[in-house]
């Protein structure tokens, strides 16, 4: 990647007070309205940027990332917003960069005995995005752990904890991740996933993510707002 070089990255959350967190962030805005979603077009740190929220669920977060990519032509795809945290030592509002994700919803040989024929269950980040947000951790005020996320079409309570954990050995748990890095891989599109814990095994429940998600979700649009500088620089 050339110094100073300017590239079109897909920012994608799943809820509202998740991307009403970049607004500050967002100039020069655009709104593009397609398939009942609507695409903030605009530069954050120097990048071209196109900011939305797909609506929680794994197809949802899938119908906006391949519409980032074949009708807005971005060449990354950053996953910001809240997970869920289901390791014992993550911590409320640590924040996640995932290493890798996959689903915990899915059986196991679904995308390596069929499409897309996958070498295992895990989507692998993008290797430079990963390497700059390692960077970025040297210096984010916020607690950055790296590791596997997981995903799937539920909140996950104790019952679900310990069968997930056994399998994966997730820092964390959502309902998009594994989803987005899906339709990029297919695609070939650079993918990172950056997320802040709202809810933990010990701060169990959707009370906790909603009195926590909008700290959380400033907290995470902050760090990929620092990543996107990085990305501009390096």
């Amino acid at each position: 990647m050339k110094r100073g070089m300017v590239m079109k990255i897909g920012i994608i959350c799943a809820g509202d007070t998740e991307f009403f967190s970049f607004m500050k962030y967002l100039t020069e805005r655009r709104i593009v309205k397609k398939s009942m979603l609507e695409f903030y077009e605009g530069m954050i740190n120097g990048q071209e940027v196109v900011v939305l929220f797909s609506g929680v669920c794994k197809v949802n977060a899938a119908i906006a990332a391949q519409i980032l990519i074949d009708t807005f032509h971005v060449e990354q795809i950053i996953n910001g917003g809240t997970a869920g945290g289901i390791d014992e030592n993550v911590k409320l509002f640590d924040t996640i960069v995932a290493e890798q994700s996959a689903y915990h919803d899915v059986a196991e040989d679904i995308l390596t005995e069929f499409h897309p024929w996958m070498k295992s269950v895990y989507f692998d980040a993008d290797k430079n995005l990963l390497e700059l947000a390692r960077q970025y951790s040297n210096e984010c005020a916020h607690r950055m752990l790296f590791g596997t996320i997981v995903t799937g079409e539920q909140f996950i309570g104790n019952e679900e904890r310990p069968a997930i954990c056994q399998t994966f050995h997730p820092l964390a748990v959502d309902m998009e991740t594994a989803a987005i890095a899906h339709v990029c891989y297919v695609n070939e599109i650079p993918f990172l996933a950056v997320r802040t814990i709202t809810d933990t095994a010990s701060h169990e429940g959707i009370e906790n993510f909603d009195k926590n998600c909008e700290k959380a979700s400033e907290i995470s649009a902050e760090i990929i707002v620092g990543i996107l500088k990085n990305i501009f620089t390096s």
